[in-house]
């Protein structure tokens, strides 16, 4: 797996960060959708991750909106898909070059990443179990945070509530 995080030699940075994240984009989309029957308004009426950590929505106008689950993570979806269809953000003719301040964006998308697939083992766990998928999510959620960890993508702070379950996937790896 740690071979799969790694920046290729001869690879752009920017150009590896961006393929990654559309990567990720597509596996976590598919995945929550597999699970979005369990996750409504009125199962998930707040989104939350472990310790019943609470995200909230900031909007375009700087404020926090505390919203259900299904709604945070549209919202998030959303914002990341204008992002990458987006060629001022993420482009993607040749020679084009990366704005400024892209990877702190590349940061903001995959701390949303990561908030998604914590709701889910957190909330949707016994779904996931039920359906067969946590072999899938776990090696989701090990990519996605061996990624993190290679390219500093999250804050420590960010991961600490779920560290336990990424020590020992990390052990398995």
């Amino acid at each position: 797996m740690f071979a799969l995080t790694a920046l290729p030699p001869g690879v752009d940075k920017a150009e590896w960060l961006a393929s990654n994240t559309v990567a990720f984009f597509k596996h976590i989309n598919l995945f929550s959708s597999a699970l979005s029957e369990f996750c409504t308004p009125s199962t998930c009426p707040t989104a939350c991750g472990p310790d019943n950590t609470v995200y909230v929505w900031t909007d375009d106008h700087g404020r926090k909106l505390k919203c259900s689950a299904p709604l945070y993570f549209d919202y998030a979806m959303s914002y990341i898909q204008e992002l990458l269809t987006d060629e001022d953000v993420f482009p993607t003719k040749a020679g084009s070059v990366f704005p400024t301040g892209f990877v702190f964006l590349v940061q903001k998308v995959f701390l949303l990443f990561f908030r998604t697939l914590a709701h889910i083992y957190w909330s949707h766990y016994r779904e996931t179990l039920a359906l067969g998928l946590h072999p899938h999510l776990n090696t989701l959620f090990t990519h996605l945070t061996l990624f993190c960890q290679q390219h500093a993508l999250l804050e420590p702070e960010d991961i600490e509530p779920l560290q336990d379950l990424i020590t020992a996937l990390g052990q398995q790896v």
